[in-house]
């Protein structure tokens, strides 16, 4: 299977301009090709997985990815999917955010020196020292406002009680100038993206058709949405990103292990870098047994290790099997400090001999009372690691794991760690 037919099978072309001279083109030999993001946070977020992985495939098959951080795009905002006019940010902060993306991407592209070596391009570079009279004259003259109000996103918001402003208006252009900047500077041929950028994407092969006199390609890939319809990005609540300070990859790892059973075949397809084979294989046993949740475990297990890296996905997934059942006494202390990091935590003394946890499980708002963590003890719901503690709550020194880690926990699923004082 080539590669138009392996993005194809994975669900992955929404729109194409000329799909069979794409195709010739491909065959030629390696092609250049960009996807861009406004850096307007400074980490990116699961929906941006599927267009950067998008270039991880073109990468692998041979081609040279460009990804753009908008810089100046960024600065002004894509009017498409919102409301009303976004906060416009400084140079500073653009900034900022380009530099702690970049980093992220280091995981999702290869960048080392080679024949499809990764080139992280900034639109701020060429765009900012440009007059507006050259703007005016060598991008503007080129399209009709009636394009640019057949725009979808444009003509929503110029009917909407917020309307649009000039600034937003021009982002069409603007867009259309980097593809047009990047066809001279670099050879890039092709401009990729998701479904909703489409009438920026052809508008920059149109610039390129009536300013070069070239033909280039564009090509854009489903939104990938949540089960109930809603677009993953920024502005929504609850947002799962990439940089570990924001999610962790614990909760990053969780959230693919939480999706829908309606969604996962979806997703899989979207964003795993597995042969599709072995995707067919891992849905029919998800099919045949869905409460094991083969597939999501597979597609959480890959993104946490290309996301976050092979250590940080392994104590991931153990810390998971900690807090859902296996046995911590024999966890590590790195795995340990993951699930700290995820459930509340409290300090112990440096001997814990006899220290009661009443007290531990009020600081750490597990219980609300004595009363109740008497009731609790009486009823044989608490444990430090495997032990159920008797009705008196008294820790021994035998509690205290790897790490100097007290793992407690009440019934099933409400958990508490204790973290022994280190002593000179």
């Amino acid at each position: 299977m080539d590669l138009l037919d392996d993005l194809a099978a994975r669900g992955l072309v929404h729109d194409t301009t000329d799909l069979a001279a794409l195709r010739a083109r491909l065959a030629q030999g390696p092609i250049g090709l960009y996807i861009g993001f406004d850096p307007t946070a400074d980490s990116l977020h699961v929906g941006h997985l599927v267009g950067q992985l998008f270039m991880r495939r073109f990468q692998l098959a041979g081609h040279k990815p460009f990804p753009l951080a908008g810089g100046a795009t960024g600065m002004i905002g894509d009017p498409g999917g919102r409301s009303e006019e976004r906060n416009l940010l400084e140079g500073d902060t653009l900034r900022h955010n380009v530099e702690r993306i970049k980093v992220q991407l280091s995981a999702l592209l290869d960048f080392e020196p080679g024949p499809c070596q990764a080139t992280l391009v900034n639109n701020a570079d060429w765009t900012a020292p440009v007059t507006m009279l050259e703007f005016l004259r060598d991008v503007g003259k080129h399209f009709t406002v009636n394009q640019m109000m057949a725009k979808d996103s444009v003509r929503s918001r110029i009917e909407s009680e917020h309307g649009i402003s000039y600034t937003e208006f021009s982002y069409m252009l603007l867009q259309a100038d980097d593809f047009r900047h990047l066809y001279e500077a670099h050879g890039v041929e092709l401009q990729a993206g998701a479904s909703d950028q489409w009438g920026n994407i052809v508008a920059g092969v149109e610039l390129i058709r009536r300013r070069l006199g070239a033909q280039a390609f564009a090509m854009t890939h489903p939104l990938m949405l949540k089960s109930d319809g809603s677009k993953f990005g920024k502005s929504v609540g609850g947002s799962v990103w990439l940089d570990p300070q924001r999610t962790s990859p614990y909760q990053f790892r969780q959230f693919w292990m939480q999706a829908d059973d309606a969604m996962i075949a979806t997703y899989i397809k979207m964003l795993s870098l597995r042969p599709l084979a072995d995707i067919e294989a891992l849905l029919a046993d998800q099919a045949a047994a869905p409460e094991k949740r083969v597939a999501q475990r597979a597609l959480a297990d890959e993104l946490t290790k290309l996301v976050h890296g092979d250590a940080a996905a392994t104590a991931a997934a153990e810390a998971a099997d900690v807090l859902f059942g296996s046995d911590p006494t024999t966890a590590s202390a790195e795995v340990l400090s993951v699930v700290a990091a995820e459930v509340p935590s409290v300090q112990l003394p440096a001997s814990i001999d006899n220290h009661r946890v009443h007290e531990l499980f009020i600081e750490g708002g597990v219980a609300k009372s004595i009363s109740d963590v008497n009731r609790l003890l009486a009823q044989g719901a608490v444990r430090a690691g495997n032990r159920v503690l008797d009705a008196d709550g008294l820790l021994r020194a035998s509690d205290v794991l790897a790490g100097g880690f007290v793992l407690l926990r009440k019934g099933k699923r409400d958990f508490l760690v204790g973290k022994v004082s280190q002593t000179g």
